[in-house]
């Protein structure tokens, strides 16, 4: 049994399935750990969802964290001005994948699923977190916006909070050799961020997807197959 995570999917179906069926091999005794922004920007955000919520129908174990495009999009059902922020933001690239005119136009499950979304996930020594954590709270874990959006926080880091734990996160895109040198100087800053801009294909370095092998402490990556 493996624990894995991916974060920052962003509708890129093909590389998402290629990660895990041939670089991963994910099998029914893994846990799968994704970490948001499963929509927008890539080309199927539709098929992504798809994929996630018929691994769980198979009986897959695969918990779902919110991701800050997730939130733009419900925010965006509700309030108007949150609409043309998520449209700029790889929300017209969404809609095309359903076939949608608008947002009324997706089907309800969809939200449905996304609405049941946690904010963070806590595995054995690793804290789960789409953006990252907000080290001048009292309590990082009640600032849901921070967990969402923030950047740039490394700084800030509570070790005494932390308590032997590590952070793994996605959000803000890195470039592949960033995310190996993280990686191997884990002891010195306990955190990860494996958002390798999968969207990002004409990127220097970025324009795959990254998985990360929890309990073996192994680093996937899969070039970006969908553009």
């Amino acid at each position: 049994m493996r624990r894995i995570a991916i974060s920052d999917i962003h509708g890129c179906f093909k590389t998402f399935k290629r990660l895990l069926e041939k670089r991963v091999v994910l099998t029914p005794s893994d846990e799968l750990y994704l970490l948001g922004d499963y929509i927008d920007r890539g080309p199927d955000s539709k098929g992504v969802l798809d994929y996630i919520l018929n691994l769980k129908k198979k009986g897959y174990f695969v918990k779902c964290l919110l991701g800050n495009h997730e939130e733009m999009l419900l925010k965006g059902v509700e309030l108007r001005n949150w609409r043309s922020t998520w449209l700029v933001n790889g929300g017209e690239e969404t809609l095309e994948s359903f076939k949608a005119k608008n947002i009324d136009e997706i089907p309800a499950p969809y939200f449905d699923f996304l609405e049941s979304l946690s904010h963070y996930h806590l595995v054995d020594k690793y804290i789960l977190v789409h953006a990252g954590l907000n080290f001048k709270k009292g309590d990082p874990l009640k600032d849901k916006d921070s967990m969402l959006w923030i950047r740039r926080w490394y700084h800030t880091l509570d070790t005494n909070w932390l308590a032997n734990r590590v952070v793994i996160h996605g959000h803000t895109t890195t470039e592949t050799a960033a995310i190996k040198k993280m990686h191997q100087n884990l002891k010195q800053l306990p955190i990860l961020n494996i958002d390798a801009g999968c969207y990002k294909v004409l990127s220097i370095d970025k324009g795959q997807l990254c998985a990360y092998d929890m309990t073996n402490d192994e680093l996937y990556f899969q070039k970006n197959i969908d553009f």
